[in-house]
């Protein structure tokens, strides 16, 4: 529900800011400019610090209030990305994003992203990590039968099937805001195990809404998908999929790999824009990791923490 506005001052430091000037509410993003290391107001070209928020500049006023500031957030550009970091009760960061160091050094190259909208709570879309029983179920038919699950267990499709073996648990300090999915892939072709698509991914998800994918294959080299979940509104997300693979591996197989997580991913989608969020499941003993989720999960919430109206007893709402 914020308002931003992401510039890049000239001397390359990328800055985000609230959009509205403090004037008189003119947006920053629609038709500002940089002038030095500050962005310039459209509507009269009052001009503030990307560094602290400060106005340093009122092009027809002979004194800039010492009040006179828009608001700055915390961001940091890796991996190729810019970050904001946002808590509701306005407490700096408590910790910070890994660089991934073949991103960096351009070892992995970027080979393309995929952008999806998903009618959700934010919470669900992590979730799926530590539910690992969905895994045969809903990804273990052929990605043949693409993502529209009244045809994904179509029998034309039953000669291939995906298998998982899947390993969900929770990193400790310094790094508990952080969790870990180990999946083992592999693919059967008329019941005979098909070496070509034998897999590994470690899925590292660093924070509530950002994961590392990093995908190993035994003659066809790795790479890493970098997805990001941004709440656009209280049951609305944008997810984002960048993938970035060696060099030296023709694109045309990270693009493929991009395709079949994104087919798998779309499975994943119909379920959520069409589910009810349950806080109190109905579990049996091998779902415990759902539980176990929702308690590391729960360390991103706080007191003022934004949460949808509730109805009451009766039929106001």
């Amino acid at each position: 529900g914020e308002q931003l506005a992401a510039f890049r001052t000239e001397d390359g430091q990328a800055y985000v800011v609230d959009a509205y000037c403090p004037h008189l509410g003119a947006n920053l993003a629609a038709g500002g400019r940089v002038v030095g290391g500050c962005i310039e107001c459209p509507f009269h070209g009052w001009q503030f610090q990307g560094e602290d928020g400060k106005c340093t500049r009122i092009p027809y006023a002979e004194k800039v209030p010492d009040f006179a500031r828009v608001r700055t957030w915390p961001s940091c550009e890796v991996n190729g990305m810019l970050l904001v970091w946002y808590h509701c009760e306005g407490i700096a960061p408590t910790w910070s994003v890994p660089e991934q160091r073949e991103i960096t050094t351009n070892e992995w190259v970027f080979r393309g992203q995929t952008e999806h909208l998903v009618d959700a709570h934010i919470q669900e879309i992590p979730e799926n990590a530590a539910d690992t029983a969905h895994l045969a179920f809903l990804h273990g038919p052929a990605i043949l039968g693409g993502s529209d699950l009244r045809y994904t267990r179509s029998r034309l499709w039953d000669f291939m099937k995906h298998i998982w073996k899947a390993e969900w648990q929770l990193e400790p300090e310094p790094n508990k805001h952080c969790s870990h999915l180990l999946l083992q892939h592999s693919a059967t072709i008329f019941g005979k195990h098909f070496s070509l698509m034998d897999l590994t991914v470690s899925a590292r998800q660093v924070g509530p809404g950002l994961v590392f994918l990093i995908f190993k294959h035994a003659f066809l080299g790795q790479g890493i998908i970098l997805q990001t979940v941004t709440p656009l509104e209280p049951l609305l997300q944008k997810v984002v999929h960048k993938i970035y693979y060696q060099k030296n591996v023709p694109a045309i197989i990270p693009k493929f790999i991009l395709r079949a997580e994104c087919i798998q991913f779309e499975r994943d989608i119909t379920i959520w824009n069409n589910k009810q969020y349950l806080s109190k499941p109905l579990l049996v003993k091998e779902d415990s990791g759902i539980q176990k989720h929702r308690r590391w999960y729960s360390q991103f919430y706080s007191e003022k923490s934004r949460r949808l109206p509730v109805q009451r007893e009766d039929l106001d709402w």
